[in-house]
């Protein structure tokens, strides 16, 4: 079933249907840039990103990647793959940048505290609250709409 006009302000099965596809392709891109990431840098932790004399962390990337692909994400209703590019960019940022949040906070910064399990545990944390953050708007979304749904039908049978 799909329904894509109502009442300006009323949620369709399209957009709950988008909801689910951002909320999948989010949490997947998250997931796969933190594994990614721990993994590449445990095998190699020496591996700096530097611009000139600067040592570029992958917070910093990550922000800049939230920026390109959040601006368009808050201007824009686009729809189809580049929703979902733009979406999996945002989402590559925030794994990037949470993960690096804590490891700066919790250690000295040095290459070596990346592997330490205060870093990775703290990352595990971050990364799994915006996850779960995730998990609980969709479901009070998803439990709103069917609400709607049921108000609806009862609207009709009277």
């Amino acid at each position: 079933m799909r329904l894509s006009e109502g009442a300006p302000g009323k949620r369709t099965v399209e957009d709950g249907g988008r909801m689910i596809r951002n909320a999948a392709v989010l949490s997947a891109t998250m997931l796969a840039t933190f594994g990614l990431l721990r993994i590449l840098l445990y095998f190699t932790p020496n591996s700096d990103f530097g611009v000139g004399q600067y040592n570029i962390h992958h917070l910093f990337l990550g922000l800049l990647l939230i920026t390109a692909a959040g601006v368009p994400l808050a201007l824009f209703n686009t729809k189809g793959r580049r929703r979902d590019m733009a979406v999996g960019v945002f989402g590559v940022g925030l794994a990037m940048a949470l993960d690096e949040w804590v490891y700066l906070i919790a250690t000295d910064g040095s290459n070596v505290s990346y592997l330490l399990p205060v870093s990775f545990w703290g990352g595990v944390v971050v990364v799994g609250l915006a996850l779960a953050y995730v998990g609980v708007l969709v479901a009070m979304n998803r439990g709103r709409a069917a609400g709607s749904r049921e108000r609806e039908s009862g609207n009709r049978e009277s």
